[in-house]
This record gives C-alpha cells, sequence and structure tokens, in this order.
C-alpha cells in the first residue's frame, strides 16, 4: 500500500477511520462534517479497494493490520483513536491486540463476534454463492439486508451508488475480504482489549445484529453498547450525521 494513500481532514484529536468490505473511504463521507468540527480525521482504501494498489496475491486479516499501521506511521501520529464499520470493526480491535500503545479508543460499527454454528454458515453462503454465481447476481439479496425499506425508496441514487461500487471492486479482493470478514472471530481474544471501546450496530442489522454486539461489549472489559433504532447494516450511509454525533459524544466523554 501507498504510503501518500490515505486523507486527512479536520481538526483536534486524531482519527482513523476504517471501511467495510467492497467500498472506499468515501464510505465516511456523511460522517465527516461533524467528525472534522472536532478531530482530525484520517481514512483510507483497503487493500485493492478504492484507489489502493490491487494486491498480487490472496491476503488475510495480518495484512490489514500492517497496512493500517503503515498508515499511521505515514500520517505522523504516535497514538489515536480508531473506528471500523463492518470488517473495519475487525480490524481496529485487532489492530488494537497488535499495537496497543497506539490506540486511545474504538468505536466498532455493525460488527460481529460470537456467531453461532449457524450464523456461520449463513455468512459463508453469501460467500459461497457469490464464488458460484459470481457477485452481481448475488447483489441484490443483500440490498434488504443493508437498507431499510424507506430509505431505498427515497434515496435510490445511494443504494445504487453503493452497488456499483460493489461491483467495480475487484472480484477476487472482494472475495478475499469477505471471506476474512466470515472467518474472523474476536470472541476468544476481545477481552485483551482494554481500550475505552463504543460498540454499536443497527437494530435489525441481520448479519451484525444486536445479539452478537451484546456479547462483544460484555467481553470487552471497558466498553459502552448502543443499538440504533430501526436501521440495518449500512448505517455509514443511512444514518451517518446520527453515527459521528454518537462518536464525538463518546470520544469527548472520555476526555472530560
Amino acid at each position: 500500500m501507498a504510503d501518500s494513500d490515505f486523507s486527512v481532514a479536520g481538526e483536534g484529536p486524531p482519527l482513523f477511520l476504517i471501511h467495510g468490505i467492497g467500498a472506499a473511504r468515501n464510505a465516511w463521507r456523511f460522517l465527516l462534517p461533524v467528525l472534522t468540527e472536532h478531530f482530525t480525521v484520517i481514512t483510507y482504501d483497503l487493500r485493492g479497494h478504492g484507489s489502493s494498489k490491487r494486491p498480487d496475491s490472496e491476503f488475510g486479516m495480518d495484512e490489514l493490520v500492517d497496512d493500517l499501521e503503515q498508515i499511521r506511521k505515514s500520517s505522523g501520529f504516535e497514538s489515536a483513536h480508531f473506528a471500523g464499520h463492518s470488517l473495519g470493526g475487525m480490524i481496529g480491535p485487532a489492530y488494537a491486540r497488535e499495537y496497543p500503545d497506539r490506540v486511545l479508543s474504538l468505536c466498532l460499527l455493525s460488527t460481529a463476534a460470537g456467531r453461532t454454528d449457524d450464523d456461520s454458515n449463513k455468512v459463508w453462503y453469501v460467500v459461497r454463492e457469490m464464488e458460484r454465481r459470481g457477485i452481481a447476481d448475488v447483489l441484490s439479496t443483500l440490498t434488504q439486508r443493508w437498507f431499510t425499506d424507506q430509505f431505498i425508496k427515497q434515496h435510490p441514487e445511494i443504494v445504487e451508488a453503493r452497488l456499483k461500487q460493489v461491483i467495480e471492486t475487484d472480484s477476487e479482493v472482494f472475495l478475499n475480504v469477505f471471506r476474512i470478514y466470515a472467518g474472523t472471530e474476536m470472541l476468544p481474544w476481545l477481552h485483551e482489549i482494554t481500550q475505552p471501546t463504543l460498540v454499536l450496530t443497527g437494530e435489525n442489522d441481520g448479519g451484525c445484529n444486536p445479539r452478537l454486539n451484546r456479547l462483544i461489549a460484555d467481553e470487552l472489559p471497558n466498553s459502552q453498547l448502543l443499538i440504533l433504532p430501526d436501521y440495518k447494516h449500512s448505517i455509514l450511509l443511512e444514518a451517518g450525521n446520527e453515527v459521528a454525533i454518537e462518536m464525538v459524544k463518546f470520544i469527548q466523554n472520555l476526555q472530560s
């Protein structure tokens, strides 16, 4: 990953934002107006996503953690707050486990841990169907899991742009990160993460639901759990302002 492959905006304590599968740094665009009033916000594209270089071979969570550390070094910030959505909400704790002295706090948004066998089977089923049928053919079924019906009707252009972004992501990279998301289980080691952590998800997020997020919060020694009513998985796009306000409140309360 290129050292310059990140963006910086705003003023205040540093806050790194880690997006999810088949997205890019623009996933945070609806949060930035709020966040940049309070933080120096660093966004970047995951390996093989957005403007970052397509990798030559398959990669795992260790490589994604290493990429974040390289971005952190290049930014010049010795320590910072970190927030991640979905897969990004797994990269954040994995990074904190590897580099605890670099992490002031975590915000874990719409992520998962403590999956039952049934939970895991459902995630892997989507992966296998995409491998078998192609990403585009399966993608329409995910729309209902990501967005509320009302948002789909009111903002079809945002929904279409999100689907287009997934399709334009290199298929091997997309499936690679989807397999990382499906195969990562944080619950056995979450108790090692002692930094203050906000755990937040949508009430109707099927894959990263309140049940799993309560398990995450219970395992973390220093956590706060927040369930946003009605929302599904794509809270960055559908509830960006609301999520940003909750992140600001959480981090500011740590400093007061």
